[in-house]
């Protein structure tokens, strides 16, 4: 892990001899930690642009496995630590079956936390880097990750790196609506401001993909007042449009 950029790690927890002592061989490490008390939304998990997660259900509460679901849910690029007290069985298989990663048992060593968060992290970017060597079709707009850009039957659209970010994330949806505050936490890593435009680049992202040397218009649907769709609308037999589901319209090569 020597050439990637340092770890960010939240840690959930008010274990003050435990985070003293986590704290001290994070910062040994290199990584950046911030320790929360209690549960926070997992908006914020995204602005923090963590890459991991060490959690003590305890400190959840009722709201435990709920919060635990949700945020493995909402975050599936996310790894996440369960670090708790004694458990059961049946309680470890269902962290572990929620999206967990990992299950530890307090009380515990630092060194293996740092060694079980690095594994956690490790495996998710080498998957990550496997998925983005696939290139995805919509339409007939595909998509690489390996080089920021998008084609259009092989024709460069040239786009900026932002907007790259937001086809990539809109794509992955596949068809579901994004909210624009959702949209800043993604791709901006931060609250969306009241007033702020930013989103915006998503009209100069519109243009690119209808001056595309094709047949077919592959570009965000405005929904207003919510967000942003993506989609793709091949044209019929007599050169009008008609829309698809983009479900059924993106695959993988």
């Amino acid at each position: 892990m020597t050439d990637q950029p340092p770890l960010r790690v939240a840690v959930i927890d008010v274990d003050s001899g435990f985070l003293q002592v986590l704290g001290k061989r994070m910062e040994r490490s290199g990584w950046e930690h911030r320790v929360l008390a209690s549960p926070v939304p997992t908006s914020e998990l995204v602005a923090m642009r963590v890459n991991a997660v060490v959690v003590n259900l305890a400190v959840l509460g009722p709201q435990a496995w709920e919060y635990l679901e949700a945020v493995c849910a909402e975050l599936p690029g996310l790894g996440i630590v369960v670090c708790t007290g004694q458990s059961s069985v049946a309680q470890r298989v269902r962290g572990l079956r929620l999206g967990a990663d990992d299950w530890m048992t307090k009380p515990c060593h630092p060194e293996e936390v740092i060694a079980r968060v690095e594994a956690v992290v490790r495996r998710r970017r080498a998957a990550d880097a496997a998925a983005a060597a696939e290139p995805v079709l919509s339409g007939e707009l595909t998509i690489r990750a390996d080089h920021f850009q998008a084609y259009v039957r092989e024709h460069s659209l040239d786009l900026t790196r932002r907007e790259f970010e937001l086809i990539q994330l809109l794509s992955a949806a596949e068809g579901r609506v994004l909210e624009r505050e959702e949209i800043y936490q993604r791709v901006w890593g931060y609250a969306m401001a009241r007033g702020d435009r930013s989103v915006d680049v998503f009209v100069r992202l519109r243009q690119k993909l209808e001056k595309a040397p094709c047949g077919v218009a592959v570009h965000p649907h405005a929904h207003f007042g919510v967000g942003y769709q993506f989609a793709a609308e091949p044209a019929d037999g007599e050169g009008r449009r008609r829309p698809v589901r983009p479900s059924a319209s993106r695959r993988r090569w």
